[in-house]
């Protein structure tokens, strides 16, 4: 299975709400220059010169299971850096858990107000939408499936969907919040994984890059994410003002700083990062074994939780904000009833919930419910909504 066509790739941009001219050359650059992908001195050419070579140390030292103890009381951005890290790891922490010198409290707030008022379309588009479009795109999807996290898939959907949760809460970037200490965990944890991963035959033998999760891996998950989700409500017509997707993406830019992209690289504008997402999003969109199997899991979730939720609804669901291409890539079976109610359902309901009409549907308090599950499902295995613990992997999954 290759990678699309550009005609395939526009007609699918399309549907994702991604147009543009697919297949030209990359757009890295925040100012939208193309120049330094040939020069081998683009984002795909960078991972972290911080992080990476620290965690080959405390890796080879032996030191990770004593920092996964150390800081599992390591929670909110105003905590103090918990005793018994070795000194070097303590150090790097103290110099990078801090907010950049742009970041602006203003928008930031702004950002956690508009979450606060969108969670609902948040958890849907973040877990049905993005999450499933994760594997869909293979560099992510081999990572992710080889790496220790996708034996456990429960556990990696969990932490995965704080960092987003955690992104959305009011204050996430002030002291009581927990963004910053759940993105430099993050960080730490990509640089282990880029030690570990190359370790793994299985990973070697489907992979086309010789080091994973590099900052051009990182901006095409935040394209999978922000920018996918602003397009997809703008689609619905949620009302979202100029200065709230300004704050929205201010939000993504801090995040996607703290996970180590240098600043150069991060969209200054949405009209960038659309530019940047046309051009390395939707053209490597296409399944693989491991995706499939990943999808199959995420989806197969909902059977361990009673949430009201047919596998046929979540199947038609994917389809309605990914497409029936996405769809048929995955096997995702066909329930035409369910893909009735979703495409009268869920726009009517949007609309009652904006009050852009009077008129309850009468699945309301259904779909309502439902959301509402589905969100917590991921929230700590359904069991939590106030943390997720993140742990330093060691090894790959076995195969």
């Amino acid at each position: 299975m290759g990678n699309l066509s550009r005609r395939q790739a526009l007609t699918l941009g399309v549907a994702l709400g991604l147009t543009g001219a697919a297949g030209t050359a990359p757009a890295w650059a925040s100012t939208g220059a193309a120049a330094d992908a040939d020069a081998g001195t683009g984002p795909e050419w960078i991972w972290d010169d911080k992080a990476d070579p620290l965690m080959v140390s405390m890796i080879e030292g032996g030191h990770v299971p004593a920092i996964n103890t150390a800081w599992a009381s390591w929670v909110n951005n105003n905590d103090p850096l918990p005793a018994g890290l070795p000194a070097e790891f303590a150090g790097y922490l103290q110099d990078v858990n801090r907010l950049p010198s742009w970041a602006d409290p203003v928008k930031l707030t702004r950002a956690a107000d508009f979450n606060r008022r969108r969670d609902l379309y948040l958890f849907m588009l973040y877990g049905l939408g993005s999450g499933i479009m994760s594997t869909v795109i293979p560099r992510e999807a081999k990572s992710v499936y080889w790496s220790a996290g996708g034996a456990h898939m429960q556990d990696r959907a969990a932490k995965t969907f704080t960092f987003g949760y955690d992104l959305s809460q009011l204050g996430a970037f002030e002291p009581t919040g927990q963004f910053v200490v759940t993105a430099n965990k993050t960080r730490v944890v990509h640089a282990a994984v880029r030690h570990l991963l190359p370790q793994s035959p299985h990973w070697r033998a489907v992979a086309d890059e010789t080091v994973p999760i590099s900052a051009a891996d990182i901006l095409v998950t935040f394209h999978s994410l922000g920018t996918y989700v602003r397009r997809r409500l703008l689609d619905w017509k949620v009302p979202f003002p100029a200065a709230d997707q300004e704050a929205f993406l201010h939000s993504w830019q801090v995040a996607i700083h703290l996970l180590g992209v240098p600043d150069e690289h991060i969209p200054q504008t949405w009209a960038a990062a659309e530019k940047q997402s046309e051009q390395v999003l939707t053209p490597i969109l296409t399944p693989s074994t491991e995706g499939i199997a990943l999808a199959e899991e995420l989806l197969g979730l909902t059977a361990q939780l009673d949430l009201g939720v047919t596998r046929g609804f979540l199947n038609e669901f994917v389809r309605y904000v990914l497409s029936d291409d996405v769809g048929d890539w995955l096997g995702l079976k066909r329930d035409y009833v369910s893909a009735a109610l979703v495409r009268t359902a869920w726009p009517a309901y949007i609309l009652f919930r904006e009050g852009l009409s009077p008129v309850m549907p009468g699945t309301f308090y259904a779909i309502d419910q439902m959301v509402r599950a589905l969100a917590m499902l991921f929230l700590n295995e359904g069991s939590s909504g106030t943390t997720t613990p993140i742990t330093i992997p060691t090894g790959n999954r076995q195969g």
